[in-house]
């Protein structure tokens, strides 16, 4: 996502101009907890339990939440973190520093984060096929592309009839097979995510077929960014940051999107808060990040299945984008502009990350 205050076209300021909370939204989370206060640092007193940071809004759908596990940063020192994906065969999760063009890795065995990949093209969303092969939407090559088992790299996706795509941004991967992302425009804005070009495509959501045959889904959105099925692959939700909500389709035939709705307007007690990635739950709940809104609402929000806001974990940083993993995909962890955070769930993830 680009996030530079220049003479960009004005959906980027609409996006990140949103309404201030009112007064009771401003109390409500002072009441519940001051994630800015906290004192993430290495000599950081131990966290009371149950964690105060994450929120239970409805206790008979939200039951993922543990009563005595703590939200925990596992690292800070990127420039604008992005794209977490879990590889189970390795035990590691892959993230993107995309300002500096790296990709970097956090082992589960001893919590050791170095540099895994230099450079990594601005890469921004990555995920894993069913193959363990890395996938990553590179801002810096508008493309999509693949990292083989040998170390080579495949595009699987650069242009679309006949022009190259703005700047692909997440990715995820279907049991038949096919890649879909989406394509806003933010790394071709400017440098500092990517290489300042021309934009020739209308925003989109694409879908990569196992034959290489690249599919527009839908370009009726003004800025697609974060996407994910649902917990069943019978929907598809992606979080527009145009208007800044977070919009779902049904898929017919498995590749084809139908009956498009909004699922949420991201607005809270007042508050409109900037969605960005998203994952699904094994119970049909889907996890949003979100930011730009500051305390009470950076962080995590969790919606059941029909839109009702559950649940919360607040974080002190604007939140980009979030996946489940470890050994039984019941760990989330969270890309927060310059850290890394995780916490235990009561649930799994529902798809490979």
């Amino acid at each position: 996502m680009q996030h530079l205050l220049t003479s960009q076209p004005s959906s980027l300021f609409s996006r990140r101009t949103f309404i201030k909370a009112t007064a009771a939204a401003a109390s409500a989370a002072a009441l519940a907890s001051s994630a800015l206060a906290r004192d993430y640092g290495p000599d950081a007193p131990p966290s009371a339990y149950p964690e105060p940071d994450v929120l239970v809004h409805n206790p008979e759908r939200f039951t993922a939440k543990i009563g005595n596990t703590p939200i925990k940063r596992l690292y800070t020192g990127t420039l604008w973190a992005e794209g977490p994906a879990w590889n189970g065969v390795g035990r590691y999760l892959v993230w993107s520093d995309i300002p500096n063009a790296v990709q970097m890795r956090w082992l589960d065995e001893d919590g050791h984060v170095s540099v895994f990949r230099n450079p990594s093209g601005n890469s921004n969303g990555n995920t894993f096929d069913y193959q363990g092969r890395q996938i990553s939407c590179e801002h810096g090559g508008r493309r999509v592309v693949r990292y083989e088992y040998d170390g080579s790299i495949t595009v699987l996706a650069d242009e679309y009839d006949g022009n190259p795509f703005n700047s692909p941004n997440d990715a995820v991967v279907h049991p038949d097979g096919s890649v879909w992302f989406t394509d806003p425009p933010y790394g071709s804005w400017g440098d500092y995510e990517g290489n300042k070009g021309e934009i020739l495509l209308k925003e989109a959501v694409y879908r990569i077929d196992p034959s290489g045959e690249v599919t527009l889904l839908t370009d009726e959105i003004d800025k697609p960014n974060g996407l994910c099925f649902s917990h069943d692959y019978q929907r598809l939700f992606v979080a527009d940051t145009g208007p800044g909500d977070i919009k779902v389709w049904d898929i017919a035939d498995d590749m084809t999107l139908e009956n498009g709705a909004l699922f949420s307007d991201m607005t809270f007690d007042g508050t409109h808060v900037g969605p960005d990635g998203l994952r699904a739950d094994i119970d049909g709940n889907i996890w949003s990040s979100g930011g730009w809104v500051g305390d009470g609402f950076n962080g995590v929000h969790i919606f059941a299945p029909d839109g009702e806001r559950i649940g919360q974990i607040l974080l002190p940083e604007t939140t980009s984008n979030l996946c489940f993993g470890g050994l039984k995909r019941n760990r989330l962890f969270m890309t927060a502009s310059q850290s890394l955070y995780a916490v235990y769930v009561n649930t799994r993830g529902a798809h490979i990350a």
